[in-house]
């Protein structure tokens, strides 16, 4: 799966099929403070992400 972090306009691949907790946890993400997004679809942690797909993680940002 091809990804792509935001803002920093990373992008690695990961091979094969994951949930997307785990790809958070490769990518030393903590769940809560990044959104994980597949073309319009917001994505849980336990989503499946195929091997083909490609997904954008952006950090979540709070304000007041």
């Amino acid at each position: 799966m091809l990804i792509t972090l935001l803002p920093q306009r990373r992008q690695l691949e990961i091979s094969g099929r994951h949930r997307v907790a785990e790809v958070l946890r490769q990518l030393n993400l903590l769940p809560g403070t990044v959104m994980v997004i597949r073309g319009d679809e917001l994505l849980t942690d336990r989503a499946i992400v195929e091997a083909e797909d490609s997904i954008e993680i952006r950090n979540v940002i709070s304000g007041g």
